[in-house]
């Protein structure tokens, strides 16, 4: 059901994924808030931007790794994506092909653990101990599982098959650090220090029993399903980066479990790593040492063999991701007080390999963007456009910016 507050944005809309009409207007992105225009030029790039959601609240894209993207009709893609207002916070999709933004979810006080499952045409999430399933045509919900009362935990990700999903529990006295200490530069190491038990486990998804997998007083983090193999889950040992040995998988039948990457070097770091679409790799930032060179780095995972792309100090982004056909990569930039410390790092970059490199290329100044929040890249499902969130029109809203450079 369309709503009408909804309705002015779909013309800025027909720009995404083959619009024909072009862009005339040059300007600064987040000179103006808001935005005189729902799509303009960057004036420092050359490049196509495109406001993707209305100016009725915030909206916000997924975590960078969380696909958000299901097929729709005539083989154009929905993204999902969240809105929150004074009402609280729901779940809708924009309908590449249509234009068309509709609720998807009633709204909650909190929603958390979204999930696109684009073979069930479901989106799974949480609210409190409770997990359910929307359908994307139907907007059909069920009740998938709720968790007891000794283990309230939460989920993060989905198998390949669309059997399973995965997560983390966390113990009460851990809540209760959090609660207390609700800013990650606060929760952050005491919770790391505090070497309290976690717990990996899966659900299936039709609501059948908790399985749990694995337990360590390591703090068990950034669960991951393989998008190829139903039965692989990634992991991390959370902490600061110098400190761990962070990447890990458990194969989720046997429950055995491999070390990722080693260590090298004092204060070697590595981290928000990720899936190749192929599921062959696992990318991460990777810094030899914290702060020196950067690096995204690939281990295969059949062999352990690696593959890395230097990259220099302002071309450092929070997190990186890689496109559909694996060609190219992209990161969201980052800011002056992050580990890279880059002066000039608040960008949307593509990154081409070049032999042991990477070329860069910018795509969208974020100079007026809040890094607090996190812009977390998504290639579209055709690899034309790039998607992210920023807040440099005030709110959170979601964006797209075209790859190939604009002719006007």
């Amino acid at each position: 059901m369309k709503t009408p507050k909804l309705l002015p944005a779909l013309a800025a809309l027909a720009l995404l994924l083959g619009g024909n009409a072009q862009a005339q207007t040059k300007l600064v992105t987040g000179s103006q808030t808001p935005m005189p225009a729902a799509e303009w030029i960057d004036q420092d790039t050359g490049h196509k931007v495109v406001r993707l959601t209305p100016l009725d609240g915030s909206n916000n894209s997924f975590y960078f790794h969380n696909r958000p993207f299901v097929s729709g009709k005539g083989g154009a893609a929905r993204m999902v994506f969240y809105h929150s207002d004074a009402r609280g916070k729901q779940l809708r999709t924009l309908d590449l092909k249509t234009r068309e933004v509709v609720p998807l979810t009633r709204y909650f006080k909190q929603v958390s653990g979204e999930i696109v499952a684009p073979k069930r045409r479901e989106v799974f999430y949480q609210t409190g101990d409770s997990v359910y399933a929307t359908h994307v045509d139907t907007r059909q919900t069920r009740l998938v599982f709720v968790f007891p009362a000794d283990f309230r935990a939460s989920i993060t990700t989905l198998n390949a098959d669309e059997t399973q999903l995965g997560g983390a529990w966390a113990s009460d006295a851990e809540k209760e650090i959090s609660r207390q200490y609700p800013e990650k530069k606060d929760f952050f190491r005491r919770i790391y220090d505090s070497k309290l038990p976690r717990t990996l486990f899966t659900v299936s998804t039709q609501g059948a029993g908790l399985t749990k997998l694995f337990t360590d007083t390591a703090w068990l983090n950034h669960v991951q399903f393989s998008p190829t193999d139903p039965h692989l889950l990634m992991f991390c040992h959370e902490g600061p980066w110098e400190l761990v040995d962070r990447i890990w998988t458990i194969d989720t039948k046997t429950k055995a479990v491999q070390l990722v990457h080693k260590r090298t070097m004092d204060r070697e770091i590595f981290g928000h790593e990720w899936f190749a679409p192929d599921g062959k790799t696992i990318w991460f930032d990777h810094q030899l040492p914290r702060g020196a060179t950067f690096f995204v780095t690939g281990t295969e995972l059949k062999t352990g063999q690696e593959k890395k792309y230097e990259l220099s100090r302002d071309e450092w982004s929070v997190h990186y991701t890689i496109a559909p056909d694996q060609k190219t990569f992209a990161g969201d930039g980052g800011y002056p007080s992050s580990v890279a410390h880059s002066p000039n790092g608040q960008w949307i970059y593509l990154f081409r390999p070049d032999g042991a490199k990477f070329e860069a290329e910018k795509l969208v100044n974020l100079a007026k963007h809040n890094y607090h929040l996190e812009p977390n890249v998504h290639y579209s499902p055709d690899g034309k456009w790039l998607i992210f969130r920023a807040n440099f029109e005030g709110e959170s809203q979601v964006y797209a910016v075209e790859i190939a450079k604009s002719a006007s």
